[in-house]
């Protein structure tokens, strides 16, 4: 069967943290939007067959702008999202072409993906069926008390990993979960495959491939940029 990759660029999240009033997506870095620099690193990947833009339902009309703007081609479709990211992420999954084999599901506050990840991940999921980038934590972690914040333990970071995205999965598998209920503690989407029973590999990720969240993030990926 040949193989056809699409993927699905979640980008429906608000900038309340970055303490801007737009979507965390249209927020300017390096004079681009966040979303605009992944979408081109998938617009370059000759193994990417398709996007879907997920984005916030009352600024579609701005995202489908930037995609014209930015002669962004391979994404076919922008679709509006839901309340919670894997609301996001089934209305993603619906406006895919019927003919796709593999999903990847990325998060658009994700600028930094590199085409080398994309490729890895891409590579490994001809041999399993559900693939994700981890980079080992390089930070001591602690267990705290939520109450009183005393610390209850020093917890091994051995065998502890951020997982990042994009994720990658065969076609069926990432449907079959979104099926049924997806539990409200869910943060990305190979828990379910977890829950499910299912087998997830985790492949080498990248330290560059940081998630925007922060006003202090922004300067960091800046940086990164700046070296490019």
């Amino acid at each position: 069967m040949t193989r056809v990759v699409e993927v699905v660029v979640v980008a429906a999240g608000s900038g309340t943290r970055l303490r801007r009033s737009c979507p965390k997506a249209l927020v300017p870095l390096c004079d681009k939007p966040i979303v605009v620099h992944a979408l081109e690193v998938f617009q370059k990947a000759g193994m990417i067959d398709g996007v879907v833009l997920v984005c916030p339902a009352d600024h579609r009309q701005a995202f489908e702008e930037l995609c014209r703007t930015y002669a962004l081609s391979k994404v076919r479709q922008v679709v509006a999202g839901g309340s919670q990211r894997h609301d996001s992420v089934r209305c993603g999954i619906a406006a895919l072409r019927r003919q796709t084999t593999v999903i990847a599901v990325h998060d658009g506050a994700r600028p930094l993906i590199r085409e080398v990840l994309i490729r890895r991940l891409l590579q490994a999921s001809e041999r399993y069926e559900a693939v994700i980038p981890g980079v080992p934590l390089k930070a001591t972690v602690k267990e705290v008390d939520p109450d009183g914040r005393y610390v209850r333990r020093t917890v091994d970071r051995r065998g502890l990993m951020e997982i990042q995205t994009p994720q990658v999965f065969h076609r069926s598998v990432l449907e079959s979960v979104y099926k049924g209920t997806v539990p409200p503690e869910t943060t990305d989407d190979a828990f379910l495959v977890e829950q499910a029973g299912g087998a997830v590999k985790v492949v080498e990720g990248d330290y560059r491939n940081i998630k925007i969240t922060t006003p202090e993030d922004l300067l960091v990926a800046e940086a990164f940029l700046a070296e490019v």
